[in-house]
């Protein structure tokens, strides 16, 4: 019987550490150049798909091939955290907020996954060398996910799994490492359109391509200044975030709760009702959301959005 490879056994090594440590899933790529996304990211930027988010134009070289972020990077690690809310958390009549913002800032906390994985990997393999990556770096999560098995990448641009759907923040550990790389699967999205119908704002233009400069989350997150009115009344209540194409996406039937106690809402977000929303002070605001994502669009840029959603009736 054949002994398994030095990167075979790595490789494993790996993805029971990254088990260990809380990660749902975990996948391997070589690191290689992306020849594929590389005329999908070209045009998607040419298309001004990116809106105002000028730092999606920087660095392309970097976002195509990650041994020009890390030196001598031999794979990509790629894994899989899971979001997704046990519970309905919002009051019924509360503006709408994404579930990934619900608790702690998640680059906080995965970050420091990585950190202890890359960490117990060094302890247990040797002086290598690797830097961890959550959605802070030019770097296309998705592609790398994609690549190594994790999922497929549905019409509405995110990655699904077949196991629970999509409620997943992605991550990267690049490192120079060899070990035995995963194959892609199959799309598993079908005839399916769920996800482009149900767009509050067409963001969905065709099949994994979104229109960045048309999306809830790019208005109440991404963009600085005012919401341009010829928007009104297509947010659905959103005020950070969208979940939309999502919550509609067969697959996610399969969510489970996470068991990541650093995403639980506070009690007082809980709690609040609409009013509670579009009178909050900034003291509040700050107490309630200090680690929350929610923190990007800053209490101003919150303020726009609840001004923007609301009721006149």
């Amino acid at each position: 019987m054949n002994q398994p490879s030095q990167e075979a056994s790595r490789a494993k090594l790996v993805k029971d550490e990254a088990l260990r440590l809380g990660f749902d899933f975990c996948g391997i790529s070589r690191a290689d150049f992306l020849e594929e996304e590389a005329p999908r990211l070209e045009q998607w930027l040419l298309q001004h798909h990116h809106g105002k988010m000028a730092y999606m134009a920087n660095h392309f070289d970097k976002r195509l091939d990650p041994r020009k972020l890390v030196e001598g990077a031999r794979s990509v690690i790629s894994l899989l955290y899971n979001y997704f809310p046990g519970d309905k958390l919002q009051h019924d009549t509360a503006p709408k907020i994404s579930k990934y913002a619900y608790g702690t800032d998640y680059h906080f906390v995965v970050k420091d996954k990585l950190k202890e994985l890359l960490f117990v990997l060094r302890e247990k393999i040797g002086d290598i060398h690797g830097r961890a990556f959550v959605d802070s770096a030019p770097i296309l999560e998705k592609a790398w996910a994609k690549k190594s098995g994790l999922g497929w990448i549905g019409k509405n641009a995110n990655l699904i799994t077949r196991q629970q759907g999509s409620f997943f923040f992605i991550a990267e550990l690049i490192t120079d490492l060899e070990l035995s790389p995963d194959g892609p699967i199959e799309d598993y999205c079908g005839t399916c359109t769920r996800c482009i119908d149900a767009c509050p704002t067409d963001a969905i233009i065709a099949p994994q391509v979104v229109d960045g400069s048309k999306c809830i989350s790019y208005f109440t997150i991404e963009l600085k200044e005012e919401i341009p009115q010829s928007m009104k009344g297509q947010f659905d209540d959103w005020v950070f975030g969208c979940d939309v194409c999502q919550d509609v996406c067969p697959w996610n039937r399969f969510s489970k709760a996470h068991k990541e106690k650093s995403f639980d809402p506070q009690d007082e977000m809980m709690q609040m009702h609409r009013r509670d929303w579009e009178e909050i002070s900034e003291d509040v605001f700050n107490k309630i959301f200090s680690s929350s994502a929610v923190q990007r669009t800053g209490y101003k840029g919150l303020k726009r959005n609840l001004e923007f959603i609301r009721r006149t009736s």
